[in-house]
């Protein structure tokens, strides 16, 4: 028997119907996403109103926070609701959700994937500890960002004595996935891709389910042609296979073979950034780093991290990972956060997700965008946008130690830094340490319960996490403890009698 499963975008995408649920794999930048079928969706829908009424699913934030990736998705009428990881590279996305247009939930990143795997297996279900005591625990929110999001995905239950969260199975209709290269048959080939993330446990969980599977590639090759070892999706699942000859590594990114993984050359390091607030953050953060650590950055002042890792010719000293499955290398930051260039191993991202959730990262370096007295982080929900925490909740709940880096304050600060001090100009209009966080996406409580450390590293002043609350342990040079911190804070911290000062060196150029 002969087959060919290739056929065009609009061919592939008119199989998906009215009310599917549609899986989407992808990461910001454009990684491994399948931008021209995601954009014959739209166009079909904008031609003839069809499909309608999807509820779409994704793990990571797909996008480039302007026209792409979920944005396609991004009209009234084509979508119901949308069940996502992290929404901010979708403006479009986050604007229905605020305003109600949508069904808006947030789901752990990890547990979407893992998720996607128990479906596959025509298992009830996820039951994990992710997500205990912050707003997805439906003794919160449930994980609902808006009043439009009514039904219960997520419930909590006891098994053996132990108390967890029931991340509930649900059929996929459709998946569409990426990859490099396909044959007629379907089996699908990632080599030249710069992660695997979820794209076998989606396609898998749409087949099992009873639908169908649409997978991008760049190139076809012909029958029996591709090493069995390279093929990461049979074509026993795979449905539609579409070819798109420009489909890039991500959208500003043609190819690049030490990005695949396909060969390791050089480090090529980034002239380094000037002396500024998140420089100086960035640097006491690298402080808490221990040698032989297995570690994670985060997007945003973690990357600072990385960075210097990598100019002082360190990366041999630790193991690092992305929640993406990717190990070792020169971490890509900004839009090519989760790229990676000469890296030493890639997994596929549920694999990667089991990696945290059982405990074994040593040291996180993550984000905060509002703190409060018990060590509750909020990420993902500000100023009433819904943001979602990707891979945070995940990483941050299970690593033994996480580094929160972030500004003291946020919108229109000012500065100066230099000669081993720090001057305080002006602050920010908002305080991002608060009485109450708007939603918990860190619990302290549990991290505490679960004998794990939490450090927040700000540009003026140092606080670990206590039994007994939160705990100002070091204060920057140059800095009035009274007027620049704790006036400036919505409670009031545990400390020292003489909070220890920061090492000078962090401040001089």
């Amino acid at each position: 028997m002969t087959r060919n499963k290739f056929m065009t975008a609009e061919a592939a995408v008119g199989l998906i119907k009215d009310g599917d649920t549609v899986a989407l794999v992808g990461g910001g930048g454009g990684l491994m996403e399948a931008t021209h079928t995601f954009r014959a969706v739209s166009r079909r829908f904008l031609s003839t109103g069809y499909p309608r009424n999807l509820n779409v699913v994704h793990a990571l934030g797909i996008g480039d926070k302007k026209s792409e990736g979920m944005n396609h998705f991004a009209h009234e009428g084509l979508v119901k609701r949308v069940i996502g990881g992290h929404w901010v590279w979708s403006p479009k996305m986050q604007e229905m959700a605020r305003d109600d247009k949508i069904e808006a939930y947030v789901l752990p990143s990890g547990c979407v994937m893992q998720l996607y795997r128990e479906i596959g297996g025509k298992r009830p279900g996820l039951f994990s500890h992710v997500g205990l005591g912050t707003f997805v625990d439906p003794r919160h929110q449930g994980g609902k960002m808006n009043s439009a999001a009514r039904e219960d995905l997520v419930e909590v239950v006891t098994i053996g004595g132990q108390e967890l969260l029931w991340y509930k199975s649900f059929p996929i209709n459709v998946a569409i996935i990426r990859g490099s290269f396909g044959d007629p048959d379907g089996n699908i080939s990632l080599d030249q891709e710069a992660a695997n993330v979820d794209v076998y446990a989606a396609a898998l969980a749409a087949h099992n389910s009873g639908g169908i599977v649409i997978a991008q590639v760049r190139t076809a090759v012909d029958l029996n042609s591709l090493p069995a070892r390279s093929v990461r999706v049979p074509g026993a699942i795979v449905d539609a296979v579409v070819v798109d000859p420009d489909q890039r590594m991500s959208y500003d990114l043609p190819y690049d073979p030490l990005i695949s993984g396909e060969r390791r050359g050089p480090v090529i390091i980034d002239p380094p950034e000037p002396l500024n607030v998140r420089t100086l953050i960035a640097r006491r953060a690298y402080q808490e780093l221990k040698d032989g650590d297995v570690i994670n950055f985060g997007v945003g002042i973690g990357e600072g991290v990385a960075k210097m890792v990598a100019e002082r010719g360190e990366v041999g000293r630790y193991y690092q990972t992305i929640e993406h499955g990717t190990y070792g290398g020169a971490l890509l930051v900004g839009l090519l956060f989760g790229f990676a260039r000469s890296a030493s191993a890639m997994i596929d991202g549920p694999s990667q997700f089991d990696f945290y959730a059982g405990g074994g990262l040593d040291t996180a370096f993550l984000g905060f965008g509002e703190l409060d007295a018990v060590g509750d982080v909020n990420v993902s929900k500000l100023g009433g946008l819904t943001v979602g925490p990707g891979g945070f909740m995940d990483i941050a709940q299970n690593a033994k130690k996480v580094v929160f880096c972030g500004t003291f304050d946020a919108k229109g600060g000012k500065v100066a830094i230099g000669d081993g001090k720090l001057s305080i100009h002006s602050h920010g209009s908002v305080r991002k340490l608060v009485s109450k966080v708007e939603q918990i996406t860190y619990s302290g409580r549990q991290a505490l319960k679960r004998g794990h450390e939490a450090v927040f590293v700000t540009e003026r002043a140092v606080f670990r996490l206590t039994d007994e609350g939160l705990r100002l342990d070091e204060v920057a040079p140059g800095i009035d403890v009274r007027r620049d911190i704790l006036d400036r804070m919505d409670f009031a911290p545990l400390m020292p009698r003489d909070p220890k000062v920061m090492d000078q060196a962090i401040f001089a150029d």
